[in-house]
């Protein structure tokens, strides 16, 4: 904890608006879609999702995975508590949702379902991407799978694969043709955050979009941070606090932006 209010104060200090963005395509990027106040539609659709899910009273068997399926602990929770303290917030939802529209990826890869609250936002902000969502434990993809197949929750672009991330990434025939936005959240440490970036490293383009959530959740993600940063083939890198947005733009000059949003 005191490591995140370090890492924040720090955060608040190199910061800034639009005003202080020179780079044409992130100024617009940030004036355009992170500081768009227009209330979508959507947004209601992503509350009301949230609000099922914090009235749910069930209660599932959760599992945590370690390297290679290792099941490293396994417990039973509620579905109203997971949501509240594991989901994305619903600013962080609204900002999602309005990242996938600006963009209009066709293809998005999320690492890490829990109980779907981001992928709902990657499905509304493009209603005809082709979403592979992967989750390691099968209950909670479970309830999101269900869920999304629910009249008032229907989103049919959504394929669920319940998988040990690394395997999977591992074993699949990985092309630029794949993955044009990648929403990470699926394992916050170092090696797992490196290992993903490296494996997916052949489906980059131009036009590629890579959220890594939680950079600065421990020491430990913020080294990863700048390991991303500082490999060759980044180029531009917005810093949120939360998120670490990756861009590939060949014609950018490399540079980094810490913009309070």
């Amino acid at each position: 904890m005191l490591q995140q209010i370090k890492s924040y104060l720090k955060f608040l200090y190199n910061s800034k608006n639009e005003h202080g963005v020179h780079s044409p395509f992130v100024f617009d990027l940030v004036t355009k879609c992170f500081y768009d106040k227009k209330k979508y539609q959507d947004y209601q659709a992503l509350s009301e999702y949230r609000k099922f899910l914090l009235k749910s009273k069930t209660t599932i068997e959760v599992t945590d995975f370690g390297a290679g399926s290792r099941v490293f602990k396994s417990n039973k929770r509620q579905i109203s508590k997971i949501a509240k303290t594991a989901g994305i917030s619903p600013k962080r939802a609204e900002l999602l949702f309005r990242i996938t529209k600006y963009f209009q990826p066709d293809t998005i890869l999320e690492i890490g379902t829990s109980l779907g609250l981001a992928t709902s936002a990657l499905s509304l902000g493009n209603s005809n991407a082709k979403i592979t969502s992967l989750e390691g434990c099968p209950q909670t993809m479970t309830v999101a799978k269900n869920l999304f197949q629910v009249s008032g929750f229907k989103l049919q672009n959504i394929e669920f694969i319940n998988t040990e991330f690394s395997s999977y990434l591992k074993t699949q025939q990985l092309t630029t043709n794949n993955r044009q936005l990648i929403y990470f959240d699926g394992n916050h440490s170092k090696q797992a955050t490196l290992e993903y970036f490296e494996l997916l490293l052949p489906t980059i383009t131009n036009e590629t979009v890579w959220i890594f959530d939680d950079i600065h959740w421990s020491s430990d993600m913020e080294e990863a941070w700048e390991i991303i940063k500082n490999h060759p083939k980044v180029t531009v890198t917005i810093d949120t606090f939360q998120w670490g947005i990756v861009f590939f733009r060949t014609e950018q000059e490399k540079e980094h932006f810490t913009i309070r949003v």
